[in-house]
Formats: C-alpha cells, sequence, structure tokens
C-alpha cells in the first residue's frame, strides 16, 4: 500500500470493533485527568516522577519532557508542548487525528482520509525520534539549547 492519503469505503465491521476507539479514549481521559491531578511541571514531588532516563543517565533521553508535553498539550500551551517533547508532540498529533478518523469509522460510518505511512516513512520518523530525543535536545548551542530542558529530576523546569 503506498503512502498516499485516501478515503476508503466503509465495511460492515462487527459490534465489538466499535471497543477498540471507545477503549482508547478512556484511558486517554484517565491519562490526561492524572497528568491534570499531578501538576509535573512544578516543583512538589508527585507520583509522576522524575523522568527515569534522566536519573540514570543525566542527560535527556526518549521519554524525557513527555509529561510536561502532554500538560502543556492539554492547556493549549502548544509552544511549550513543542518544547518539551517536539518529536512526541508530532506523533501525538498524527494519533490523535488517526484515533478521530477511527471512532469516525466506528461510530458514525464516514471514513476520513487518513495517511498510512508505510515502512520507511515509520523508520525515518523513530529515527528522527531518536535523534532528537537522544543527541538534539541535549545540545547547548543556539538555537537547539532551547530544546535542552535542564534540571528534570525536581528543580527548577
Amino acid at each position: 500500500m503506498n503512502t498516499a492519503w485516501h478515503a476508503q469505503p466503509v465495511t460492515r465491521r462487527p459490534w465489538w470493533w466499535r471497543l477498540g476507539p471507545a477503549a482508547i479514549w478512556l484511558l486517554l481521559a484517565a491519562a490526561s485527568a492524572w497528568v491534570l491531578a499531578f501538576n509535573p511541571t512544578d516543583r512538589i514531588a508527585d507520583p509522576t516522577g522524575p523522568c527515569l532516563w534522566h536519573a540514570l543517565t543525566g542527560i535527556n533521553g526518549p521519554t524525557c519532557g513527555g509529561t510536561r508535553m502532554f500538560w502543556y498539550l492539554l492547556h493549549g500551551n502548544l509552544i511549550q508542548a513543542a518544547r518539551h517533547h517536539l518529536a512526541a508532540l508530532i506523533g501525538i498529533l498524527y494519533g490523535l487525528y488517526a484515533l478521530i478518523a477511527w471512532t469516525a469509522a466506528a461510530y458514525g460510518g464516514r471514513r476520513l482520509p487518513l495517511w498510512r505511512p508505510g515502512g520507511k516513512a515509520i523508520a525515518v520518523y523513530v529515527g528522527l525520534f531518536l535523534l532528537y530525543a537522544v543527541v538534539l535536545r541535549n545540545l547547548t548551542v543556539e538555537p537547539l539549547a532551547w530544546f535542552n530542558i535542564p534540571n528534570l529530576d525536581g528543580g527548577a523546569r
């Protein structure tokens, strides 16, 4: 299958196929409530805790900043969300659209156009994700220093 945007006709699905998007929306709501209950951007210790990667290695890694990025995204602050984890933000925005498309197909009988990336596109995204997460956001040279979030282990953020 190519990686072009395309709409497909809706086919009849079994009743249990509708449980998938509903379950993911419930998990997303629970994750949102958890992050909103425990503000990961303050200095107060909470169950979200410090970034395990940073605690073990002393540098920003693939998971560092993800909870704070999600918190800023929930508050509509796309600039700070991008600052805390740009690569994950791009993936989340695509994933959210894919979830909306799946929900529309499951409950509304409509197929939204959806880009279905091939293996090469996924490999490029994973490669860029890791390059950003492990290398670029640890640089202290401008303009990349903006992505370097110091004190991930409980200090000022």
